[in-house]
């Protein structure tokens, strides 16, 4: 169960892929949105993903009460004038590709309407991404997967049918290649609003690999999915939250990012696999668990008692288990304060034994 982009195969039993979403954190300045793509190659991503859309294909310019923005960070204004701050030229994209490609990273984008898909296909982009709002577009669902490209589909605010009804349209339009991203569409998310678990059910459900969106301010959500079975972590990218912008307060900055990056990719691989074995490490430190020591000179005959054996580390001796089988037998030899005990040490029950 895995998608292949650019011949990287991404599912279980692979690594982590870690995507760096750029969104509008370039500011509408190219040099800027150069510095992202340079900051997520340091950071250690794999992949960029930009937006492809301008206001008209997302929206009308429209200022009634339908296209005013409530209850978000964007309050106050209208579709039109949020989407035109956000945009991504689209001159811009082929050459940020172009970087990208010289980097190694992979650049890929989400697109808005046929005439992204289009554009994004003459850029040649190995995948394609939905964004949780475009879930329900059946046509551009259908344009998306005439493609035959990958396609990373986020789910927020989807039903399982929703979701079942979006996977059938890619892959009756000739997609075969799907992975699903858990995502709660708040900006920024809350914790207590995630529902990591189900990273999990999402993957069993569909038979898909599956990943996270993710809208929270800090790194513990896209860790947490890993150790859920996250194969995909997405996560905005940005210069600086002070420069502020449409996405800035739910993205990390490049220290982050790369604070993000590393926890990832320890916790997968903490992982591991079900074992029940020693490491060669492990094995090392066996000998400073819990052993039986006497622990005051004994004479030959002198009987072993609590006060003159006990469990102690270092792990020389003598299993503890057997403690309760010694007490009360007898030394076979003077055996000096310190020393390991050995069955040799020990000798016929005492007279006061139950033996």
């Amino acid at each position: 169960m895995h998608i292949t982009i650019n011949n990287r195969k991404i599912g279980p039993d692979h690594p982590v892929y870690i995507i760096a979403e750029m969104s509008a954190n370039h500011h509408q300045d190219f040099h800027q949105a150069v510095r992202i793509l340079e900051a997520a190659k340091v950071a250690g991503a794999d992949a960029v993903k930009l937006q492809t859309y301008t206001p008209d294909t997302l929206t009308m310019d429209c200022d009634n009460a339908y296209f005013r923005i409530k209850g978000t960070i964007w309050e106050g204004k209208n579709l039109h004038q949020l989407y035109g701050e956000a945009f991504t030229p689209w001159e811009w994209q082929p050459k940020l590709k172009d970087i990208a490609d010289q980097l190694g990273l992979d650049l890929f984008s989400t697109p808005f309407d046929d005439s992204a898909v289009d554009f994004l296909e003459q850029m040649g982009v190995p995948a394609h991404k939905v964004a949780s709002f475009e879930i329900v577009d059946s046509a551009l669902l259908r344009k998306i997967g005439t493609t035959g490209k990958p396609v990373i589909l986020s789910t927020g605010m989807a039903s399982l049918r929703e979701i079942d009804e979006a996977v059938s349209l890619l892959q009756n339009a000739g997609t075969t290649d799907i992975a699903l991203l858990k995502c709660t569409s708040a900006y920024p998310a809350a914790p207590e609003d995630m529902n990591l678990r189900t990273i999990p059910h999402l993957s069993h459900a569909f038979g898909l690999p599956a990943g996270l969106s993710d809208h929270t301010t800090g790194i513990a959500a896209p860790v947490t999915a890993v150790a859920l079975g996250a194969c995909i972590i997405e996560k905005h990218l940005t210069l600086s939250r002070a420069d502020k912008g449409p996405d800035s307060a739910f993205s990390l900055e490049p220290a982050e990012f790369q604070s993000m990056v590393t926890a990832v990719r320890e916790a997968q691989k903490a992982l591991g696999r079900i074992c029940y074995t020693l490491s060669e490490k492990e094995a090392a430190s066996r000998i400073f668990r819990r052993s039986l020591f006497v622990v005051r000179d004994m004479k030959a005959g002198e009987e072993f008692t609590e006060k003159t054996v006990r469990s102690i580390r270092p792990g020389y001796g003598l299993h503890p288990r057997f403690l309760d089988t010694i007490l009360g037998r007898r030394s076979s030899c003077s055996i000096e304060k310190g020393t390991p005990l050995d069955w040799k040490h020990v000798g016929a029950a005492s007279l006061h034994s139950p033996e």
